[in-house]
């Protein structure tokens, strides 16, 4: 029996973060707003459109932005009201399917190709979101519409703010043959710098590669790179996958050079993280410590355990024996981030310190 098309919708909030914070604010509206802190370490969360004009971008250091928008107006994060957004715009999707992927607090995909409410077309879906998310938060949501993930999530980027673009079977490959390598989902800057030194700068340069090649250049990520040059993407939408970890970083307005200093620091981060660990009911076995140098170098050491961490403590220790080696440091550190990944839930957790315990008796 021949396998239905798939129906993929990924659905993108426009400008979210900035764009709750001018429906909340009428004074905002029409304005270039950051969503960041406008200190000197500060970096932008999220940038309105007015801002965007400017060449303000998400991630950029807050002193750039007003440098580009001399009128930029930051506000400060309240994610705990995006959370609350994002979660009625979840209850919306799930109106129309239980298969639904987040990616983040403002973007998702949606398998549709059985939908729960009877629609002819995944684009009168992706039409009847949006028109639902407008009218229930205030808030604009572009949808692109595709048969995978990959080409979705590109449709969705072609029609911003406020509007929606399909992709049907068999336009993806041409559709992708003429897009420039660095605006692939997928492909990081990083990645497309090595591309590019190989000649490949579009996506029909990247078809012309052989599996080969790109198994000799990019290792296992090489399949994924060349089913996406023809427009291929098996990947499921799942909507129950695992988080792969955990973690937390931090800009500092001085930069810091004391090793005091460094691991004050470092056990405040490790709170922080714990408690996110706790909330989720989750720990791991690998302990990530992230250094940004005042230059902007950055260098990562991990440490992996056979059980997981049991606690902030023990985090903050893992994340100090990290350290160590790097002491004393050759230039300030203006940023640090703790990470923990290869995780388990609390019950598992509670089921392999029992089983350590059993082996010594």
């Amino acid at each position: 029996m021949t396998e239905p098309v798939r129906r993929i919708i990924h659905i993108d909030m426009d400008a979210f973060y900035a764009s709750v914070e001018q429906r909340d604010n009428p004074a905002l509206r029409g304005r270039p707003v950051a969503v960041g802190r406008s200190q000197e370490r500060g970096v932008v969360a999220a940038a309105s459109y007015e801002a965007r004009t400017f060449g303000v971008r998400s991630a950029m250091p807050s002193v750039v932005a007003q440098r580009k928008c001399p009128e930029l107006i930051f506000v400060p994060p309240r994610f705990e009201v995006y959370r609350a957004v994002s979660a009625q715009i979840h209850a919306i999707f799930a109106r129309y399917t239980a298969l639904i992927q987040p990616l983040s607090l403002d973007e998702a995909y949606l398998d549709v190709t059985e939908p729960l409410l009877p629609r002819d077309t995944a684009t009168a879906i992706a039409r009847e979101i949006r028109a639902a998310i407008r009218e229930e938060t205030g808030l604009t949501a572009s949808a692109g519409i595709s048969y995978n993930k990959f080409l979705a999530k590109l449709a969705s980027d072609y029609r911003k703010p406020d509007g929606q673009f399909v992709l049907p079977p068999g336009a993806g490959e041409a559709f992708v043959a003429a897009l420039p390598i660095n605006s692939f989902h997928g492909i990081g800057p990083a990645t497309a710098a090595r591309m590019n030194a190989l000649g490949i700068y579009t996506g029909a340069d990247l078809r012309e590669q052989t599996l080969d090649t790109l198994v000799r250049h990019f290792g296992k990520a090489a399949t994924f790179y060349y089913g996406i040059a023809r427009g291929e993407d098996p990947r499921p939408v799942e909507p129950h996958r695992p988080r792969k970890s955990i973690g937390k970083e931090t800009t500092y307005e001085t930069d810091l050079i004391r090793e005091n200093d460094l691991q004050n620091a470092l056990a405040t981060l490790a709170e922080s993280v714990w408690h996110a660990c706790t909330r989720r009911q989750r720990s791991g076995r690998t302990v990530t410590l992230k250094l940004r140098y005042v230059n902007f170098t950055q260098l990562t050491r991990s440490h992996s355990f056979t059980e997981p961490v049991p606690s902030a403590t023990a985090l903050a220790h893992t994340a100090h024996f990290l350290l160590r080696p790097l002491l004393p440091l050759p230039k300030p550190v203006r940023l640090l981030g703790i990470t923990v990944s290869s995780l388990a839930s609390t019950e598992e957790q509670t089921a392999a310190e029992q089983l350590s315990l059993l082996s010594h008796f």
